[in-house]
């Protein structure tokens, strides 16, 4: 029986420690005063824990050819086996997994009743492991001892929670190379004027992304205008590309589509409606698809008078009017910080590890597991998914080195 230390009692850490447990003697050493800290955040207290859509593309790495390896047919019937085995009955939306009581306390809860037979220590920060014969964590003051060691400290996003990067300090001294982190899952900064008397809104969309004035990706669904710019889901999936864009000073812009229902031609379909309501005003028109306060922004914009009515439109009007509903852009300076993402992009680099067993390809018995990783998911339960699948397959190996 090996003696196993897990750094980190996050998602990753506690499944790992689930799975180790069975064959070895775990440790769980977490820095905060209780364990899964950041789960009961996830999908808004929900914890959207799954999503039946698994295809890789949903996930996002420097190296991303590795990422098959780990999210595949095999390892999420595991994770969904798993779950079921703790109890947890799925409630399940469009593909996406909650709990059925919808409190993401049920997974916290079903997960920590699992761990009898590891023990936990808290309020405990790792800043220093060492490897002679055994690891040994905290020499200086703890003087833990490990036949193996996985680090499932997270990433640097939400440190409220934790996660503040020194996982990736301990990577680096034993030879890893990191990829910057940035905020990923984020919301996304611009400097128009007319920000503050958009706010508070929510519409649906189609969100495009240029950098450098070449197109990178779209999304559709429920925008949310701020006073300082862009957020949503759309965004979030967005942002990760824009960080990276950013921190290489390219030129970043959204493209919003303010009328995603329609298919048809747009100056075919305005042109109609200005004939069948042209003694209406054209903010009356509007009104008829968009919150009367995006209604007076958008008009703003395209400069044109809301109590102007339909039919006295001229042609520059209309095609002004048409861009700005379906192409406007939006300018990205800067994104929110650590503090606001859910996620990180960047991490210890995937082909610096054995991502059949999650072992460092550098230092024998020392695994990684989780958002340390270079790994981030779109929303939808990805990020979660990824965690728990790099803990479990971390520590299923430890469980087969033992049979």
């Amino acid at each position: 029986m090996k003696n196993v230390v897990i750094i980190g009692g996050g998602a990753a850490g506690l499944i790992a420690a689930i799975y180790a447990s069975k064959k070895n003697k775990v440790t769980i050493i977490e820095r905060n005063n209780c364990l899964g800290k950041k789960i009961l955040i996830t999908g808004n207290g929900r914890c959207n824990y799954y999503n039946e859509n698994q295809n890789i593309s949903k996930y996002h790495s420097e190296n991303e050819e590795f990422i098959k390896n780990i999210i595949n047919k095999n390892t999420n019937e595991e994770i969904l086996t798993f779950f079921k085995s703790l109890g947890i009955i799925p409630k399940i939306k469009n593909g996406y997994y909650y709990p059925y009581s919808e409190s993401a306390l049920s997974i916290k809860d079903a997960l920590l009743s699992e761990l009898k037979n590891v023990n936990i220590k808290t309020n405990t920060l790792v800043t220093e492991i060492i490897k002679k014969d055994k690891f040994i964590i905290n020499p200086k003051t703890d003087n833990i001892k490990a036949d193996i060691v996985i680090i499932t400290t997270g990433s640097k996003a939400c440190p409220k929670t934790g996660s503040d990067g020194i996982g990736y300090e301990i990577a680096k001294n034993f030879g890893h190379h990191i990829i910057k982190p940035l905020p990923a899952l984020v919301q996304l900064i611009g400097n128009k004027p007319y920000f503050k008397k958009w706010t508070g809104i929510r519409v649906d969309s189609i969100v495009k992304l240029y950098e450098n004035d070449k197109f990178v990706k779209e999304e559709e669904g429920q925008l949310q205008l701020t006073d300082y710019g862009l957020s949503g889901i759309c965004i979030f999936n967005l942002s990760q590309y824009v960080a990276k864009g950013l921190s290489k000073n390219k030129k970043e812009d959204i493209i919003i589509n303010f009328m995603p229902w329609l298919k048809e031609d747009k100056m075919t379909w305005f042109e109609n409606q200005i004939k069948l309501l042209k003694n209406k005003k054209i903010s009356e028109l509007l009104e008829g698809f968009l919150n009367y306060k995006l209604v007076n922004v958008l008009l703003e914009i395209a400069k044109i008078k809301p109590n102007i009515l339909c039919k006295s439109l001229n042609n520059k009007e209309k095609e002004n009017l048409i861009n700005t509903l379906t192409k406007l852009k939006i300018n990205i300076t800067n994104t929110k910080t650590f503090n606001e993402a859910q996620v990180c992009s960047g991490g210890v680099p995937l082909n610096e590890i054995n991502t059949e067993t999650m072992e460092s390809l550098k230092i024998k018995d020392l695994y990684f597991a989780g958002e340390i990783l270079d790994v981030n998911g779109d929303c939808g339960g990805y990020n979660l998914t990824f965690a728990w699948t790099t803990g479990m397959i971390a520590g299923l190996t430890k469980g087969n080195n033992n049979d």
